[in-house]
């Protein structure tokens, strides 16, 4: 059987590639290289250049590849572009996830991962959030992603599929074999943004916002390793291949880091200071979100193997050089 990972040619899919062919796995990937990039693909993987939205190519890929799960990463994730545009994130995010859903049931795929977020949460506060808390995502982009999981849960009750939604807090870090990192131009994440500013590919970085109610002011996120992320994923397609039911998840490492502690970390992984600039808040950030991941590693047996923030970023920075040397190659 094979595993079908859209958006695999970006900063998780690509990860989730290399998760699964290490685990033995048979990968075909769909991705329209929109914001993800064709090398990023494992070569052991099948690559298909399109759109999820395409029922026909899809329908045709999982026959031919005898898909039996989805791992659904494809879509738009950048809170404050939904805020400017909401529009855009309804179509990519939620219309387009409702046609691959109807594809993969009427094609007889059994199980269907989908990438969440915490986003649904809004701004939950500094104790760690559980799966049952009031849903108030303060964006488009946290809505986008909630009506999925309701079009899922609802395909669910009526259709032979089951999957499993896992909730992301703040995913960051690298492979720590090289293989493949955050390689977006313009990438919004903090610990890239920083990693590029402290490597001088930009003057400067900005905090948004200082006067949140968090200890120290600025917002506070449960950055969880893109490695530990990427097994969570493997352990949820085993446990619905297993016979198990669907479920809701949360993936963090259950604390949380400031953007002032994360920007001191960066510098001490770097050995240098850069430029920090205080800024005003942004559109639809929340002060806190940190994940209860017990569900997660009651589950699925999720252990997580890189709970270090210094880990995760010296993992970006390595991965920031390795990027460097990449594009100087090509260009």
């Amino acid at each position: 059987m094979t595993v079908l990972v859209t958006g695999g040619a970006g900063y998780i899919g690509s990860h989730m590639v290399w998760e699964l062919l290490d685990a033995g796995e048979n990968v075909v990937v769909l991705d329209r290289l929109s914001t993800g990039f064709e090398w990023a693909v494992a070569p052991e993987a099948k690559l298909v250049v399109g759109d999820v939205a395409d029922g026909e190519l899809v329908g045709s890929i999982i026959r031919e590849n005898k898909v039996d799960a989805i791992i659904h990463f494809a879509g738009s994730i950048v809170v404050p572009e939904s805020v400017a545009d909401p529009l855009a994130y309804y179509e990519n995010n939620t219309s387009k996830t409702r046609t691959l859903i109807e594809t993969a049931v009427r094609e007889g795929v059994p199980n269907f991962i989908f990438s969440s977020t915490a986003a649904v949460y809004g701004g939950a506060g500094l104790e760690p959030v559980r799966e049952d808390a009031r849903l108030a995502p303060e964006s488009p982009y946290g809505l986008s992603k909630l009506m999925s999981e309701w079009m899922l849960r609802d395909a669910s009750l009526a259709h032979d599929i089951r999957y499993t939604a896992l909730r992301y807090f703040n995913v960051a870090g690298a492979d720590p074999k090289g293989r493949t990192g955050q390689s977006t131009p313009g990438a919004t994440h903090l610990i890239k943004v920083a990693c590029e500013t402290a490597l001088g590919k930009r003057p400067f970085m900005q905090v948004f916002g200082t006067d949140y109610p968090t200890p120290d002011g600025t917002c506070m996120r449960d950055y969880i390793h893109v490695s530990d992320l990427a097994a969570a994923h493997r352990l949820a397609l085993q446990r619905l291949r297993d016979g198990g039911q669907s479920l809701v998840a949360n993936c963090g490492y259950s604390h949380g880091y400031s953007v002032l502690e994360v920007i001191d970390s960066v510098r001490r992984a770097f050995g240098h200071d850069f430029e920090v600039r205080m800024g005003d808040r942004r559109a639809g950030d929340a002060a806190a979100v940190v994940a209860n991941s017990d569900l997660a590693r009651s589950e699925l047996g999720w252990t997580p193997q890189r709970d270090d923030l210094d880990q995760i970023v010296n993992d970006a920075l390595a991965w920031e050089r390795i990027l460097t040397s990449k594009n100087s190659a090509r260009g």
